[in-house]
């Protein structure tokens, strides 16, 4: 099996040069579902292009060798950004009040899992970050509540859940401290 420790992992900030390896890992995790409108590849490309363009924009990608095997990006939310105005319920001020990190996706290719290189690529995301919290949006009930219980694990807490889109399902909103 695959371990986390033999996946180099790069830092982006501009996604020209990597768009297809994000995307090519998308396709293959998200492969079960991209039949599904608010999952093809099209309209996570879109998406893609969209978050690249906002406002702190970082993805930290892993390989091993020249394959992609998994990915995180994230954008800085400040105070009043739609992120936090879609929260339902919202959220206190004092978890609103200052910048923020959106992380916006993480994903590891299959025969990763289950060997570090998510937390590896996560941590290594937020380790040079300035903002003092990062937040998320996960599906509560995808296999069966796995990924949620995950990151409890990493120190999230559920505050509120969103619906980000109209094809997307609901969400639980989760955040912690960046240092955690």
């Amino acid at each position: 099996m695959t371990t986390a420790p033999g996946v180099e992992l790069r830092h982006h900030t501009d996604i020209v040069c990597v768009r297809k390896d994000l995307l090519d890992v998308y396709a293959d995790v998200r492969a079960p579902l991209l039949h599904l409108p608010h999952y093809a590849v099209d309209a996570y490309a879109e998406r893609l292009d969209r978050h690249a363009t906002e406002a702190g924009f970082e993805v930290v990608i892993g390989y091993e060798g020249t394959e992609a095997v998994g990915y995180a990006y994230c954008n800085t939310v400040e105070p009043g950004n739609r992120w936090w105005n879609r929260m339902d319920p919202p959220l206190p001020d004092q978890l609103t009040a200052a910048p923020a990190i959106a992380l916006k996706e993480i994903m590891v290719r299959t025969p990763w899992r289950g060997t570090g290189t998510a937390r590896r690529i996560h941590d290594e995301l937020l380790a040079h970050r300035p903002e003092q919290r990062v937040s998320l949006l996960v599906n509560p009930t995808a296999g069966n509540g796995k990924v949620h219980r995950l990151y409890e694990r990493w120190g999230y807490e559920t505050v509120s859940a969103q619906r980000p889109s109209p094809g997307s399902p609901p969400l639980a909103a989760m955040i912690r401290r960046v240092s955690g």
